[in-house]
């Protein structure tokens, strides 16, 4: 398997057709919450400057910044699949087993395997003004894994409301600095 990001204009092989269609095709729809996810992390590593390996799905933890193991999640009170209200803003901080790619095997301890966790919160909440790619709609909540594991021990998810209690709202530019200062 390929381990070096495609180019754009790679070919798909048998076909008229390059990488850039595919990908405009499947992956253009930011706001469904699994782009949003994948989305958010992109955001975390360009403002860490920390992406220097692809992306592994169902990795324990989403990035690797100064030897730190980041999580990253995602919410946005409007879905793509529009409602009549917003969301409820939540977050998964679950503990979890760890799987290990290289011996093909869970660890035998549940826990939460990152060190730090980035919420990226799609705040806008105006449909016809939402737009993932403008980073003024995000706010960014940090949070050290130790203090997840202090003030909420066995919660599988974090609402807003109680996440506030130990983090506050960054900006895209504050994100580096305040992780930076946390660690």
């Amino acid at each position: 398997m390929n381990d070096k990001p495609l180019k754009s204009e790679t070919p798909i092989l048998g076909t008229d057709h390059i990488i850039l269609d595919f990908w405009q095709w499947g992956f253009s729809k930011i706001l469904t919450n699994n782009l949003r996810g994948i989305f958010a992390e992109f955001l975390i590593g360009t403002a860490l400057g920390c992406l220097n390996q692809l992306r592994v799905e169902w990795d324990s933890f989403d990035l690797v910044y100064k030897d730190m193991k980041i999580e990253v999640k995602s919410s946005a009170d409007i879905q793509a699949w529009h409602k009549e209200k917003y969301s409820n803003i939540s977050f998964s901080i679950g503990a979890k087993k760890e799987y290990d790619y290289e011996t093909n095997k869970y660890s035998p301890t549940v826990k939460r395997n990152a060190d730090i966790y980035v919420f990226c919160l799609l705040k806008e909440k105006n449909l016809e003004l939402i737009e993932p790619l403008n980073m003024t709609q995000w706010e960014f909540y940090v949070a050290l894994t130790k203090d997840l594991d202090i003030h909420f021990p066995h919660q599988k998810t974090i609402s807003l409301n109680s996440l506030k209690k130990i983090a506050h709202p960054s900006t895209y530019e504050e994100l580096k600095k305040t992780i930076d200062g946390l660690l």
